[in-house]
């Protein structure tokens, strides 16, 4: 696993705009190796904003979009088209104008889909995705992972990621790629989340941040604290780790900042 790397931009809207460019070169790079690319994504506002950077970026074609799988990190477990969901939200920022292959659009479960209001079921039935993605055919609780080229995370102000809450117990889950979340701290508290082993699994894992609001959560995170109490601590990426922040969340020591993006 690779040691953390902080790059600060001067605002979000830097923060935003860097990263669609850096996404546009990782998945056109993978595309250009092995002939597709693989993408795990996340909601919260500087996701989104980062979605919607993406969608007007000038160099966007350069990524063939027809042949990028597109993933979700977690999500609200609410009915299909729900505002909170974050799918609903990518489609609207970047998903709905870009030329997709459906098939390679991999939703989390909804609250009113095949599995009922069954978040287990449904965390069962996206295991089985990523499985059938991975190539292996296994039980969904033995069900590996694919090698996402990037995985994007977003980190809260008390250090989740995704929806691993500190100290919840899908934070300790192993075995599993998904887990249905229950009881979260933060609502809705029924959700369905990627376990820390899957998101290790991505070549390059990016945690975005932006607003002092965060400082405190980025400091904690790159201070080495156990996964337990701090999630964000516990994600990293096979080749790559990445900390995108703007300077209002970075409130760093200047020898943690490797580059400044303005």
């Amino acid at each position: 696993m690779s040691a953390p790397t902080v790059i600060v931009h001067a605002d979000a809207d830097l923060l935003a705009a860097a990263t669609a460019a850096r996404a546009v070169t990782r998945l056109a790079d993978a595309q250009a190796a092995r002939g597709s690319a693989s993408v795990v994504l996340t909601g919260g506002g500087i996701g989104i904003a980062v979605l919607a950077a993406l969608a007007v970026a000038p160099a966007r074609d350069a990524v063939d979009w027809r042949r990028v799988d597109v993933w979700w990190g977690d999500e609200r477990f609410l009915p299909a088209d729900d505002p909170e969901r974050n799918e609903t939200q990518a489609r609207a920022a970047l998903l709905d104008r870009l030329e997709l292959d459906p098939d390679r659009v991999h939703p989390m479960p909804a609250s009113d889909g095949p599995d009922g209001d069954d978040p287990e079921a449904g965390a069962q039935r996206y295991a089985r995705a990523l499985a059938a993605a991975a190539g292996a055919v296994q039980k969904a609780a033995e069900a590996p992972t694919p090698v996402f080229d990037v995985c994007m995370l977003g980190i809260g102000p008390d250090t989740h990621v995704a929806s691993l809450f500190p100290g919840h117990p899908a934070l300790a889950e192993r075995k599993r790629a998904v887990v249905a979340v229950r009881d979260a701290p933060k609502p809705p508290p029924t959700r369905v989340s990627l376990t820390l082993p899957a998101i290790r699994a991505a070549r390059e894992v990016w945690v975005l941040a932006s607003g002092e609001g965060k400082a405190g959560a980025v400091r904690s995170a790159l201070a080495g604290s156990a996964p337990e109490q701090v999630p964000a601590s516990g994600v990293r990426g096979r080749s790559q780790t990445l900390f995108l922040l703007d300077r209002a969340a970075a409130s760093l020591p200047a020898e943690r900042v490797v580059s400044d993006g303005g």
